[in-house]
């Protein structure tokens, strides 16, 4: 048997610079991406690797936690029980933590450790969880307000010319309202009627705003209206959807299934999209089957790279979110083609940081 004992716990903060392109313009991220990188490397040899991307600072901070409370609580710990140890760190953290740096805090480790089971299977975790597709099909995501309406349809256009066969683009945030319903409408014309038209709204509105713009671009045959309102806001959210005919959707912002329940008691929301660095792949492989049983559907947020494990693995996998944010980091991508991604057969979730990123765009301490 493989000692799978953990023998060591690395973490490194990376600054990468953001790809040269002309796709991620209108974007307000700063300058570079700031990723945590967290290897878990057990007796036997093999090396499990979690990531955090954070488009803000803090992980510092989140270093801090993994470093203090995290990081010797599991060591000397088998890696294979991996229930186990997130459900005994969540219960360490609970009066600080249910969300938060705690919570991302455990989800790189929990990463990290279904890599190193996947490694010792030699399996892609999406055959070790239990196959249910290969490909799946993506939305071209990131038509970014600050890019303005034009900026906005020709990226929407970039996608539909790749193959792309939806598109998100944004609304709010803006004191043009008008403005925002214009930008719909000549979207849709831009596109035809083909191609699905999802819009995120960032929480920018309230559930009032969010009914009366949700009205006004009705017409224009809308898939998705996302985050209309602030994420605690689970009322607004279910006014917004009482009064529209289209889809609200969201999750991304929210910890765990704990903190998502109001939308599994009252299900009106009919595609959830739960971010994976707020829980793990553990606790989002939880949130899919309590989403099924009510009806809903899987769109997790953004990471497309491992969000293809989770629903090449479950029966309610929807959609993919490809942003294009990091391609390049990768010793051999996922890629999308003619819209749509295969899971990769590799062991593990398969990704390994370019070498020469994890050298020459680490973060001295």
């Amino acid at each position: 048997m493989t000692d799978m004992t953990i023998k060591a716990i690395r973490t490194s903060i990376l600054r990468v610079p953001w790809p040269e392109t002309p796709w991620l313009k209108g974007h307000s991220f700063g300058d570079a991406r700031n990723i945590l990188v967290l290897e878990v490397e057990t007796t036997s040899g093999i090396v499990g690797m979690g990531y955090l991307f954070s488009f803000r600072p803090g992980l510092r901070t989140i270093t801090a936690i993994l470093d203090e409370v995290i990081i010797p609580r599991v060591i000397g710990k088998d890696a294979t029980a991996v229930e186990g140890i997130w459900n005994d760190i969540w219960k360490l953290t609970v009066t600080y933590g249910r969300g938060g740096i705690a919570t991302m805090a455990q989800s790189a480790l929990d990463i990290a450790l279904w890599d190193a089971i996947g490694k010792r299977a030699n399996m892609p975790l999406h055959r070790l969880w239990g196959h249910v597709r290969a490909t799946l099909p993506v939305y071209g995501s990131g038509c970014f307000r600050g890019s303005g309406g034009d900026g906005m349809i020709a990226k929407a256009l970039h996608y539909k010319s790749q193959g792309y066969k939806a598109i998100k683009m944004q609304m709010a945030h803006t004191t043009n309202l008008r403005g925002d319903v214009e930008n719909v409408k000549r979207m849709r014309e831009a596109l035809g009627p083909d191609v699905d038209i999802m819009i995120d709204i960032n929480q920018g509105w309230t559930a009032d705003v969010a009914i009366q713009q949700g009205r006004k671009i009705e017409p224009y045959d809308i898939y998705w209206l996302e985050e209309p309102v602030p994420a605690d806001d689970f009322k607004g959210y279910m006014r917004v959807a009482e009064k529209l005919d289209i889809r609200i959707v969201g999750g991304e912002t929210h910890f765990t299934r704990f903190d998502l329940r109001p939308f599994f008691e009252d299900p009106r929301i009919p595609i959830l999209q739960p971010d994976p660095m707020r829980g793990g792949f553990t606790d989002l492989r939880k949130t899919a089957v309590l989403a099924d049983t009510w009806g809903i559907a899987m769109a997790p947020h953004l990471f497309p790279e491992l969000n293809v494990q989770i629903l090449a693995s479950i029966p309610n996998g929807l959609w993919i979110e490809d942003m294009g944010l990091s391609e390049d980091l990768w010793v051999e991508p996922v890629p999308v083609k003619n819209g749509t991604i295969t899971a990769p057969e590799r062991p593990g979730h398969g990704l390994a940081f370019k070498p020469e990123i994890l050298k020459d765009c680490r973060v001295s301490s």
